[in-house]
Protein backbone atom coordinates (compact mmCIF):
# COMPACT_ATOMS: atom_id res chain seq x y z
CA UNK A 1 0.00 0.00 0.00
CA UNK A 2 2.73 2.49 0.97
CA UNK A 3 4.70 1.60 -2.19
CA UNK A 4 1.61 2.43 -4.21
CA UNK A 5 1.36 5.76 -2.39
CA UNK A 6 5.00 6.52 -3.13
CA UNK A 7 4.42 5.78 -6.79
CA UNK A 8 1.34 7.95 -6.85
CA UNK A 9 3.21 10.81 -5.20
CA UNK A 10 5.93 10.38 -7.78
CA UNK A 11 3.34 11.09 -10.44
CA UNK A 12 2.66 14.39 -8.72
CA UNK A 13 6.29 15.37 -8.90
CA UNK A 14 6.45 14.41 -12.55
CA UNK A 15 3.50 16.66 -13.23
CA UNK A 16 4.99 19.85 -11.78
CA UNK A 17 6.94 20.75 -14.90
CA UNK A 18 5.83 23.60 -17.14
CA UNK A 19 3.48 21.31 -19.09
CA UNK A 20 0.86 19.34 -17.18
CA UNK A 21 0.35 15.66 -18.02
CA UNK A 22 -2.81 13.58 -17.97
CA UNK A 23 -2.91 10.80 -15.39
CA UNK A 24 -5.18 7.76 -15.80
CA UNK A 25 -6.49 5.73 -12.87
CA UNK A 26 -7.42 2.06 -13.31
CA UNK A 27 -8.58 -0.68 -10.94
CA UNK A 28 -7.75 -4.34 -11.58
CA UNK A 29 -10.11 -7.28 -11.03
CA UNK A 30 -8.46 -7.85 -7.65
CA UNK A 31 -9.02 -4.23 -6.59
CA UNK A 32 -5.45 -3.01 -7.08
CA UNK A 33 -5.35 0.66 -8.09
CA UNK A 34 -2.68 1.92 -10.49
CA UNK A 35 -1.89 5.24 -12.16
CA UNK A 36 -0.28 5.86 -15.53
CA UNK A 37 0.28 8.54 -18.16
CA UNK A 38 -1.02 6.08 -20.79
CA UNK A 39 -4.71 5.20 -21.19
CA UNK A 40 -5.78 1.58 -20.89
CA UNK A 41 -9.07 -0.26 -21.13
CA UNK A 42 -11.38 0.81 -18.32
CA UNK A 43 -9.03 3.57 -17.12
CA UNK A 44 -10.41 6.98 -16.26
CA UNK A 45 -8.75 10.37 -16.24
CA UNK A 46 -7.78 11.23 -12.68
CA UNK A 47 -8.48 14.85 -11.72
CA UNK A 48 -6.86 16.24 -8.56
CA UNK A 49 -7.86 19.60 -7.14
CA UNK A 50 -6.72 20.91 -3.77
CA UNK A 51 -9.03 23.92 -3.48
CA UNK A 52 -9.71 25.94 -0.35
CA UNK A 53 -13.23 27.03 0.48
CA UNK A 54 -13.82 28.47 3.95
CA UNK A 55 -17.32 29.52 4.94
CA UNK A 56 -17.21 32.70 7.01
CA UNK A 57 -20.69 34.09 6.34
CA UNK A 58 -21.84 33.30 9.88
CA UNK A 59 -18.86 35.12 11.38
CA UNK A 60 -18.60 38.18 9.09
CA UNK A 61 -21.93 39.71 8.17
CA UNK A 62 -24.07 42.83 7.85
CA UNK A 63 -26.17 43.81 10.85
CA UNK A 64 -28.79 46.39 9.81
CA UNK A 65 -30.65 48.11 12.62
CA UNK A 66 -33.89 49.57 11.26
CA UNK A 67 -35.90 52.40 12.75
CA UNK A 68 -38.82 54.27 11.23
CA UNK A 69 -36.86 56.54 8.88
CA UNK A 70 -33.26 55.41 9.39
CA UNK A 71 -31.28 52.26 8.80
CA UNK A 72 -27.91 51.91 10.55
CA UNK A 73 -25.71 49.51 8.61
CA UNK A 74 -23.14 47.74 10.77
CA UNK A 75 -20.61 45.06 9.88
CA UNK A 76 -19.95 42.46 12.55
CA UNK A 77 -16.68 40.53 12.68
CA UNK A 78 -16.81 37.60 15.11
CA UNK A 79 -13.48 36.15 13.97
CA UNK A 80 -10.27 36.27 15.99
CA UNK A 81 -8.58 38.11 13.11
CA UNK A 82 -9.00 41.43 11.33
CA UNK A 83 -11.18 41.45 8.24
CA UNK A 84 -11.12 43.80 5.28
CA UNK A 85 -14.63 44.66 4.06
CA UNK A 86 -16.16 46.53 1.15
CA UNK A 87 -19.75 47.79 1.12
CA UNK A 88 -21.80 49.53 -1.55
CA UNK A 89 -25.49 50.02 -2.35
CA UNK A 90 -27.58 49.71 -5.53
CA UNK A 91 -31.26 49.99 -6.33
CA UNK A 92 -31.73 53.04 -4.13
CA UNK A 93 -35.27 54.34 -3.61
CA UNK A 94 -36.14 56.95 -1.02
CA UNK A 95 -32.62 56.70 0.42
CA UNK A 96 -30.25 59.44 1.48
CA UNK A 97 -26.78 58.89 2.91
CA UNK A 98 -25.64 56.01 0.70
CA UNK A 99 -22.04 56.64 -0.42
CA UNK A 100 -21.35 57.11 -4.13
CA UNK A 101 -18.18 55.02 -3.91
CA UNK A 102 -17.77 51.66 -2.15
CA UNK A 103 -16.79 51.89 1.52
CA UNK A 104 -13.68 49.89 2.36
CA UNK A 105 -12.51 49.35 5.93
CA UNK A 106 -10.46 46.96 8.04
CA UNK A 107 -12.39 45.69 11.06
CA UNK A 108 -10.35 44.55 14.06
CA UNK A 109 -10.89 41.06 15.42
CA UNK A 110 -14.13 40.59 17.37
CA UNK A 111 -15.55 43.99 16.48
CA UNK A 112 -18.72 45.68 15.27
CA UNK A 113 -18.54 48.87 13.17
CA UNK A 114 -21.18 51.13 11.63
CA UNK A 115 -20.34 51.83 8.00
CA UNK A 116 -23.40 53.74 6.81
CA UNK A 117 -26.46 55.61 8.09
CA UNK A 118 -29.29 55.61 5.57
CA UNK A 119 -32.24 57.97 5.99
CA UNK A 120 -35.56 58.32 4.21
CA UNK A 121 -35.84 61.20 1.76
CA UNK A 122 -39.60 61.16 2.22
CA UNK A 123 -40.28 60.52 5.92
CA UNK A 124 -42.81 57.82 6.64
CA UNK A 125 -42.20 55.96 3.38
CA UNK A 126 -40.10 52.76 3.21
CA UNK A 127 -36.42 52.74 2.26
CA UNK A 128 -35.44 50.42 -0.60
CA UNK A 129 -31.86 49.36 -1.46
CA UNK A 130 -29.66 46.34 -2.07
CA UNK A 131 -26.29 46.16 -0.27
CA UNK A 132 -23.28 44.58 -1.96
CA UNK A 133 -20.90 43.18 0.63
CA UNK A 134 -17.44 41.66 0.12
CA UNK A 135 -14.80 40.73 2.67
CA UNK A 136 -11.49 38.96 3.13
CA UNK A 137 -9.53 37.71 6.12
CA UNK A 138 -6.54 39.78 7.19
CA UNK A 139 -5.25 43.33 7.00
CA UNK A 140 -3.63 44.19 3.64
CA UNK A 141 -1.54 46.97 5.22
CA UNK A 142 0.40 44.58 7.50
CA UNK A 143 4.10 44.18 6.68
CA UNK A 144 5.25 40.62 6.09
CA UNK A 145 8.39 39.73 8.04
CA UNK A 146 11.06 37.26 6.92
CA UNK A 147 10.67 33.88 8.61
CA UNK A 148 11.97 30.34 7.99
CA UNK A 149 9.43 27.73 9.07
CA UNK A 150 10.32 24.72 11.22
CA UNK A 151 8.80 21.52 9.90
CA UNK A 152 5.11 21.45 10.94
CA UNK A 153 5.09 17.77 11.97
CA UNK A 154 6.79 15.29 14.24
CA UNK A 155 8.38 12.13 12.86
CA UNK A 156 9.52 11.24 9.40
CA UNK A 157 11.52 11.77 7.38
CA UNK A 158 8.71 12.58 4.96
CA UNK A 159 8.95 13.88 1.45
CA UNK A 160 7.51 16.60 -0.78
CA UNK A 161 4.96 15.30 -3.28
CA UNK A 162 3.81 18.58 -4.83
CA UNK A 163 5.52 21.92 -4.47
CA UNK A 164 5.05 25.49 -5.62
CA UNK A 165 3.21 25.95 -8.94
CA UNK A 166 2.24 22.26 -9.07
CA UNK A 167 0.00 21.76 -12.09
CA UNK A 168 -2.49 19.54 -10.28
CA UNK A 169 -3.66 22.01 -7.67
CA UNK A 170 -0.98 24.57 -6.76
CA UNK A 171 -1.74 27.04 -9.52
CA UNK A 172 -4.47 29.31 -8.07
CA UNK A 173 -3.66 32.47 -6.15
CA UNK A 174 -4.52 30.89 -2.79
CA UNK A 175 -2.31 27.81 -3.23
CA UNK A 176 0.47 28.74 -5.64
CA UNK A 177 3.28 28.34 -3.10
CA UNK A 178 1.76 25.53 -1.03
CA UNK A 179 3.62 22.30 -0.28
CA UNK A 180 2.18 18.80 0.01
CA UNK A 181 4.04 16.36 2.23
CA UNK A 182 3.19 12.64 2.06
CA UNK A 183 2.85 11.10 5.53
CA UNK A 184 0.84 8.36 7.21
CA UNK A 185 -2.50 9.26 8.74
CA UNK A 186 -2.14 10.10 12.42
CA UNK A 187 1.19 11.92 12.14
CA UNK A 188 1.33 14.73 14.77
CA UNK A 189 0.92 18.16 13.16
CA UNK A 190 2.44 21.07 15.10
CA UNK A 191 2.51 24.85 14.74
CA UNK A 192 5.39 26.02 12.58
CA UNK A 193 4.94 29.59 13.78
CA UNK A 194 3.26 31.20 16.77
CA UNK A 195 -0.04 33.03 16.51
CA UNK A 196 -3.77 32.93 17.13
CA UNK A 197 -6.02 30.16 15.85
CA UNK A 198 -8.54 31.86 13.58
CA UNK A 199 -10.53 29.02 12.03
CA UNK A 200 -10.79 25.26 12.39
CA UNK A 201 -12.74 22.41 10.83
CA UNK A 202 -12.78 19.08 12.64
CA UNK A 203 -15.84 17.07 11.62
CA UNK A 204 -15.20 15.89 8.07
CA UNK A 205 -14.60 12.29 7.12
CA UNK A 206 -13.46 11.23 3.67
CA UNK A 207 -14.06 13.81 0.99
CA UNK A 208 -16.61 15.66 3.11
CA UNK A 209 -18.25 18.92 2.04
CA UNK A 210 -15.21 21.22 2.13
CA UNK A 211 -12.34 20.72 -0.36
CA UNK A 212 -9.88 21.67 2.38
CA UNK A 213 -11.06 18.83 4.60
CA UNK A 214 -10.37 19.38 8.28
CA UNK A 215 -7.95 22.24 8.82
CA UNK A 216 -6.42 24.76 11.21
CA UNK A 217 -5.73 28.39 10.25
CA UNK A 218 -3.28 30.36 12.42
CA UNK A 219 -2.84 34.15 12.21
CA UNK A 220 0.78 35.20 12.75
CA UNK A 221 1.82 38.47 14.35
CA UNK A 222 2.85 39.99 10.99
CA UNK A 223 -0.60 39.39 9.46
CA UNK A 224 0.33 36.30 7.48
CA UNK A 225 -1.56 33.05 8.09
CA UNK A 226 -0.41 29.45 8.10
CA UNK A 227 -3.01 26.88 7.06
CA UNK A 228 -2.73 23.14 7.76
CA UNK A 229 -5.14 21.10 5.62
CA UNK A 230 -6.59 17.57 5.18
CA UNK A 231 -6.38 16.73 8.89
CA UNK A 232 -7.80 13.62 10.51
CA UNK A 233 -11.39 13.82 11.69
CA UNK A 234 -11.74 14.62 15.38
CA UNK A 235 -8.02 15.23 15.84
CA UNK A 236 -7.94 19.05 15.96
CA UNK A 237 -6.95 19.90 19.53
CA UNK A 238 -6.96 23.72 19.42
CA UNK A 239 -9.88 26.15 19.50
CA UNK A 240 -10.57 29.42 17.70
CA UNK A 241 -9.07 32.32 19.66
CA UNK A 242 -6.36 30.19 21.26
CA UNK A 243 -2.77 31.42 21.05
CA UNK A 244 -0.26 28.76 20.03
CA UNK A 245 3.55 28.73 20.10
CA UNK A 246 6.01 27.08 17.76
CA UNK A 247 5.75 23.34 18.32
CA UNK A 248 2.26 23.42 19.86
CA UNK A 249 0.14 20.41 18.94
CA UNK A 250 -2.58 21.27 16.41
CA UNK A 251 -3.99 17.98 15.09
CA UNK A 252 -3.11 14.71 13.35
CA UNK A 253 -2.53 14.39 9.61
CA UNK A 254 -5.29 12.79 7.60
CA UNK A 255 -6.83 12.25 4.19
CA UNK A 256 -9.95 14.45 4.19
CA UNK A 257 -11.43 16.86 1.66
CA UNK A 258 -10.10 16.93 -1.91
CA UNK A 259 -7.11 14.80 -0.94
CA UNK A 260 -5.59 12.18 -3.22
CA UNK A 261 -3.93 10.30 -0.37
CA UNK A 262 -2.63 10.81 3.17
CA UNK A 263 -0.66 14.05 3.26
CA UNK A 264 -0.33 17.49 4.84
CA UNK A 265 -1.03 20.51 2.66
CA UNK A 266 0.70 23.52 4.22
CA UNK A 267 0.33 27.01 2.82
CA UNK A 268 1.12 30.55 4.00
CA UNK A 269 -1.26 33.32 2.92
CA UNK A 270 -1.83 37.04 3.34
CA UNK A 271 -4.49 39.54 2.33
CA UNK A 272 -3.35 41.38 -0.78
CA UNK A 273 -6.44 43.60 -0.96
CA UNK A 274 -9.87 41.98 -0.59
CA UNK A 275 -8.38 38.59 -1.34
CA UNK A 276 -6.06 35.98 0.12
CA UNK A 277 -2.95 35.04 -1.83
CA UNK A 278 -0.37 32.33 -1.25
CA UNK A 279 3.11 33.70 -0.56
CA UNK A 280 6.51 31.98 -0.87
CA UNK A 281 8.06 30.48 2.24
CA UNK A 282 10.93 28.18 3.16
CA UNK A 283 11.38 25.44 5.72
CA UNK A 284 14.42 25.84 7.96
CA UNK A 285 15.77 22.45 6.89
CA UNK A 286 15.74 20.55 3.59
CA UNK A 287 12.73 18.45 2.64
CA UNK A 288 13.55 15.93 -0.06
CA UNK A 289 11.30 15.23 -3.04
CA UNK A 290 10.05 11.78 -3.88
CA UNK A 291 11.77 10.22 -6.90
CA UNK A 292 9.92 10.22 -10.20
CA UNK A 293 8.94 6.58 -10.46
CA UNK A 294 8.57 5.14 -13.96
CA UNK A 295 5.10 6.14 -15.06
CA UNK A 296 2.75 3.22 -15.55
CA UNK A 297 4.83 0.82 -13.42
CA UNK A 298 4.75 -0.02 -9.73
Amino acid sequence: MFARLLFFCGLFMASTSAVAITIYKSTSATGAVSYSDRPSQGARIFVFRDRMDEHLERQVYLDIKKQRDTHSVFVRNDLYAPVEVELSFVGLKNVSGAPEQPIRRVLPARSNMRLALLTAIAPGKPLAYTPTFNYSLGNPTDTTLAYRYPLPWRGGPFHLTQGANGQYSHFGVKNRYAMDIAMPEGTPIIAARGGVVVKTENGQSGRGTDPSGNFVRVLHDDGTMGVYLHLKRGSVCVREGQRVAVGSALALSGNTGNSSGPHLHFVVQRNSGLGLVSIPYQFNQPVGSLPNFALGKQ
